[in-house]
């Protein structure tokens, strides 16, 4: 993830916060080579260059499964993250997440991504009723690195999404980039769904469909 060069201090915010907005209150050093978030999660800051080489090294090692392994692993990320906010979200707050309004849930569990360099989202469950949910993502911290490459590159966020809103629905769910910082555009876009349909989401995007031409198809 990246993050501007700031000024970590050691000490804990003396007050229980919802939201971090400085980052000296949201990381913390506990030990030497050991960064933590203000949610006790271990943190790496890391330069695009690392972003960068992780992921052409991963393609230079197994080629085109590069994509399917990076999305595995955002989707393991992502179920993990959801479990443990759940746990962490009654414990600040006092009630379950499905007590509280889907969107000031779904803001909070983003929030600490947002604040470590992962970048800002904006969902649309317009088309809820039809299994299909759209995501857009700015300033992702993968195409921000990389650059335009002509290609999607977020697989992580497709995965990670995938898991997220599947934990939610509670049925299996799939996730695809219809639309990438990568590809010249100005941010990111996801579509989550049901595998069938991200199936004939993928094939379009090989085929050079537009995120407009897909949203359409669908």
């Amino acid at each position: 993830m990246t993050l501007p060069k700031v000024s970590i201090n050691a000490d804990q915010p003396s007050t229980t916060l919802h939201n971090y907005y400085e980052a000296h209150k949201f990381l913390r050093r506990e030990a030497p080579g050991r960064l933590v978030n203000a949610l006790g999660q271990r943190t790496m800051l890391v330069s695009e260059d690392f972003i960068v080489g992780y992921q052409v090294a991963l393609e230079e090692e197994v080629g085109d499964a590069a994509g399917e392994i990076m999305y595995r692993c955002g989707f393991e990320w992502g179920r993990q993250d959801i479990t443990g906010f759940e746990t962490r979200f009654t414990a600040e707050f006092g009630f379950g997440p499905g007590d509280a309004k889907f969107g000031m849930m779904l803001e909070t569990w983003w929030w600490p991504l947002q604040a470590a360099g992962w970048g800002a989202w904006r969902y649309d469950l317009s088309h809820r009723k039809e299994g299909l949910v759209f995501i857009d993502l700015f300033d992702s911290a993968v195409a921000r690195s990389i650059g335009n490459v002509g290609k999607v590159v977020c697989h992580y966020y497709a995965g990670m999404f995938a898991a997220v809103f599947g934990h939610l629905a509670r049925r299996e769910l799939s996730g695809i980039e219809i639309q990438c910082y990568s590809m010249g555009e100005d941010h990111c876009k996801f579509l989550i769904g049901s595998s069938k349909r991200i199936n004939a989401a993928q094939f379009w995007v090989a085929e050079g469909a537009t995120a407009t031409e897909v949203m359409s198809r669908l």
